[in-house]
């Protein structure tokens, strides 16, 4: 566990605590009613789940970013669940077409998975070092009406990881996208990264994660996203 999720743990542990012993009348009354809403919050509000959406930027169907989100979902800490997407189904953006017919089926469908959801992570390959042409473009759909881009993306906890064949692990694509990323309004996390270099051989030919110490590196990095999503989102309420 990330020294961040392990600090986060710890003070969820105390102050549920404290609020076990706020149970008791004589505690309550001496301590006042502020500590006990705090404690309703603890026991309320503690107990929804932090929902996570991955949408993975390669259409292959053997796709190592797919395969590295679904071995992400294996290591969401407890409370937390996290939903793997693809961008299967959006076609190349045409103004045109968003003219005559307004925003295709898939692209509504995700908007709205993405509004749901918490945290966005985006699984990015990398193609001649950078973004890949269909990702972005699945990106462009996504911002479009601009009306809704504050819905759907503004203060939105962000990470982007990524797996590659090559020997650098999509850094130079995980860079790309921050200009984005602030553009759109999110709010990135940069306390970890994930750069899976040499994928072909970190995964099985089922497409399971079988390294270690990639297994390791990812549950570091799941656990230490979701407990920023978990801050900002209690900063919001």
């Amino acid at each position: 566990m990330t020294a961040e999720a392990s600090l986060y743990a710890a003070a969820t542990v105390a102050l549920q605590e404290l609020c076990a012993a706020v149970r008791n009348s004589a505690t309550r009354h001496a301590i006042g009613n502020s500590v006990s809403e705090l404690c309703h919050h603890v026991f309320t509000v503690r107990a929804v789940v932090t929902k996570l959406i991955g949408i993975s930027g390669s259409l292959r169907r053997g796709s190592l970013n797919t395969a590295l989100l679904r071995a992400a979902a294996e290591f969401v800490p407890n409370g937390a669940e996290l939903t793997v997407e693809t961008i299967h189904g959006i076609p190349l953006y045409d103004a045109d077409v968003e003219t005559a017919d307004g925003i295709p089926e898939r692209v509504s469908a995700l908007k709205k998975a993405i509004v749901a959801a918490d945290g966005l992570l985006l699984a990015t390959p990398e193609y001649n070092n950078s973004i890949p042409g269909v990702f972005k473009n699945a990106v462009d759909w996504l911002s479009r009406p601009p009306a809704d881009i504050g819905k759907v993306f503004g203060g939105k906890p962000v990470a982007v990881l990524g797996a590659s064949p090559g020997g650098f692990g999509t850094v130079l694509s995980q860079h790309a996208w921050l200009p984005v990323l602030r553009t759109l309004g999110t709010t990135p996390w940069h306390g970890g990264r994930l750069l899976v270099s040499r994928a072909g051989s970190v995964f099985d030919e089922a497409g399971r994660l079988a390294s270690d110490t990639t297994k390791e590196q990812l549950r570091q990095f799941i656990e230490g996203f979701v407990a920023f999503v978990r801050r900002v989102r209690d900063l919001e309420r």
